[in-house]
């Protein structure tokens, strides 16, 4: 009989892989019905695309390396990292650009490695990371603009503008994030007048603060059915908000901490990405340690770097920690009353 080996944790639990990854589909919902609401039909589009290019590039893989492709396809991962991907890339972003980030974060990301529980980076992040670092006007000129569904192009010219050679007729309906409208402006306007720009409306970001709390609600299910625990998503999150509150009090210096809160991919990160189950940091303590540092480098970067949001680097920065973390900061042993942490023989261990 053929045994189908996998790697470790071998854990035995009453949800499968494949239903906490559907739950994981589920809980972006609303994530993503906020997007389309507001932003039109780019990022349902890019989401169908995506996750079709996914499970095609990870069955074509799985077949080159002899596995079983049903088996495999069957627990939902391939799925979840083009649905990310999807969430994450410009409503106008072309379809080669997406097209790239899913092939790189299935096959250089996922596959080359081994597979699930094999890679030691999150996928998404690295197809979103390389293709914004290789294309970089492409993923910065293509953001809608917070229309509203009603006032933004309809779905067959949306489909038109991604899946067509030219993207010159996409200027009229794309404008700047508000991080970065709010990045490039500090340094010569006040915040009275950045805040007058059409991107932030009437409260925190023309759109964006609705997507964020809708990703919320979304991460706040995972929690309450035990899909993830609050520590990362807690620690990122607290992380930026003491680093703002720290050092960016003064708006007329630094983006306030309610805009670093409620617009970019914050809340999309800390719940669903940071999460990660395989690349993140394993005990409670340390996911609180991982955590803090992917929060403190988002506003890092996000306020001294070159990017005005950085998710997707401040994650892959802490997967490279992750081990390092999870040798200092090991559970406790069943039997044991303290955990073996550090250096042995020279605390005990």
């Amino acid at each position: 009989m053929a045994l189908v080996q996998q790697s470790s944790p071998h854990a035995h639990n009453a949800r499968p892989t494949s239903r906490v990854m559907l739950w994981v589909i589920i809980a972006t919902l609303p994530g993503l019905l906020a997007q389309t609401l507001f932003f039109g039909w780019g990022n349902l589009i890019n989401v169908v695309w995506c996750v079709a290019l996914a499970l095609t590039a990870e069955a074509a893989f799985l077949k080159l390396r002899n596995k079983p492709v049903t088996f495999f396809l069957k627990d939902n991962t391939a799925a979840v990292t083009g649905l990310l991907l999807g969430l994450s890339l410009p409503q106008f972003a072309p379809w080669w650009v997406s097209g790239i980030a899913v092939i790189s974060a299935i096959i250089l990301a996922k596959q080359l490695y081994g597979g699930l529980g094999a890679n030691p980076f999150n996928p998404a992040m690295v197809g979103y990371a390389l293709v914004l670092i290789s294309f970089p006007v492409a993923m910065t000129t293509n953001w809608a603009e917070a229309a509203g569904l009603a006032n933004a192009p309809g779905l067959g010219e949306t489909l038109g503008r991604i899946f067509s050679a030219s993207q010159t007729s996409v200027d009229g309906w794309t404008m700047a994030t508000p991080l970065d409208e709010y990045k490039h402006k500090v340094a010569s306007h006040t915040a009275t007048e950045i805040l007058k720009h059409p991107t932030f409306g009437d409260m925190v970001a023309r759109g964006w603060e609705w997507v964020n709390l809708a990703f919320l609600a979304g991460g706040l299910l995972l929690v309450g059915l035990r899909i993830i625990t609050w520590h990362i998503p807690v620690a990122v999150l607290g992380g930026i908000a003491i680093m703002s509150l720290a050092f960016g009090n003064n708006p007329d210096m630094h983006a306030p901490v309610q805009l670093h809160l409620l617009a970019g991919g914050t809340m999309l990160g800390a719940f669903f990405i940071a999460t990660d189950p395989v690349s993140a940091a394993t005990s409670h303590q340390g996911k609180l340690i991982y955590g803090a540092g992917i929060g403190i480098l988002i506003y890092v970067i996000r306020t001294w770097g070159n990017y005005p949001d950085a998710v997707a680097f401040s994650v892959l920065l802490m997967n490279f920690a992750v081990p390092f973390i999870d040798y200092y900061t090991p559970p406790r042993t069943y039997g044991h009353h303290k955990a073996r942490r550090g250096v042995p023989g020279r605390n005990g261990g």
